[in-house]
């Protein structure tokens, strides 16, 4: 997993307002799949195992924070940080906080 911090990021100096790259890479054959998810106290995703998809994965935290695992290694993620989850990638998120967790993501592959 790669995770950015959003406010860190170079902005694009050719653009008429502030704009920031957060992932770029060579486009790819198949489907693109956007949506957003909302993650309460005390709640895991998925519910039991693991999440593993053919597809990339990007995400960016909107509000509040989660921890996530994946390939044996812990993380907090928190608002202001975009992460990057490879396709193939077991993962998983958990809310150990007291706010709810908002995140847009994005699937790609």
């Amino acid at each position: 997993m790669e995770v950015l911090k959003i406010d860190s990021l170079p902005e694009d100096t050719n653009a008429a307002v502030p704009l920031k790259n957060v992932f770029q890479q060579a486009a790819v054959s198949g489907k693109l799949k956007m949506g957003t998810v909302t993650i309460p106290p005390g709640k895991r995703v998925p519910l039991k195992g693991v999440s593993n998809h053919r597809e990339n994965e990007y995400s960016i935290i909107i509000k509040g924070s989660i921890m996530t695992e994946t390939n044996g290694q812990t993380l907090r993620v928190s608002s202001g940080e975009a992460t990057f989850i490879p396709a193939g990638q077991d993962h998983i998120a958990y809310n150990d906080s007291n706010e709810d967790c908002e995140i847009i993501w994005v699937l790609v592959g």
